[in-house]
Parts: C-alpha cells; structure tokens; sequence
C-alpha cells in the first residue's frame, strides 16, 4: 500500500489533523493509502518510502516525491487541487 507523509514542527497537533482529514478524503473517493503523522526532523527517515509528503510549513529542500500544500487542507482554500494532485502521486 502506498504512503502518504504529513510533517509537521511536533509531529503531533497540525499533522495529525491533517492526516486524519486525508485519510478520509481518499477513503471516500475509494483510494487505499496509509497516511502517516511525523515530525519534520523525522522527514528524512521517511520519505524515503512515501508517494507524496503533504507540507504543513514550506519545505526548507527539494525532495524525490511531490510535495502537497498541508494547509490547503486545514482552510479549506485550494484543497481540492491539493486532494487531487495527492491521488495523482498515488497513482503513478
């Protein structure tokens, strides 16, 4: 099953929301993936074997996997295209 990677300062608060409401946006459009909560001092450690990470703060480097916009996904403005560019990494 593919990995969906949401990171945050903690780890905790913002990317655990987060996650939650990815995990049931791709539940309801049908798609599997495991989307997962870390820090961002962790992001290395796991983006390794992620299809897509979702950024709560700007990504400081490039990565090897599409990075999303995670707060698209806390206001609501530009989630869709945020949600759909998700599907489209765990598609590929």
């Amino acid at each position: 099953m593919k990995k969906v990677i949401v990171a945050c300062g903690s780890g905790v608060a913002t990317s655990q929301t987060v996650a939650s409401k990815v995990k049931k946006l791709l539940d309801q459009k049908g798609i599997q993936a495991q989307v997962e909560a870390v820090d961002i001092k962790s992001l290395d450690t796991f983006i390794k074997d992620c299809a897509v990470y979702i950024a709560i703060t700007k990504p400081a480097k490039q990565y090897p996997v599409p990075v999303c916009n995670g707060i698209a996904f806390l206001t609501g403005v530009g989630m869709e295209n945020e949600l759909q560019k998700v599907i489209e990494a765990l598609r590929s």
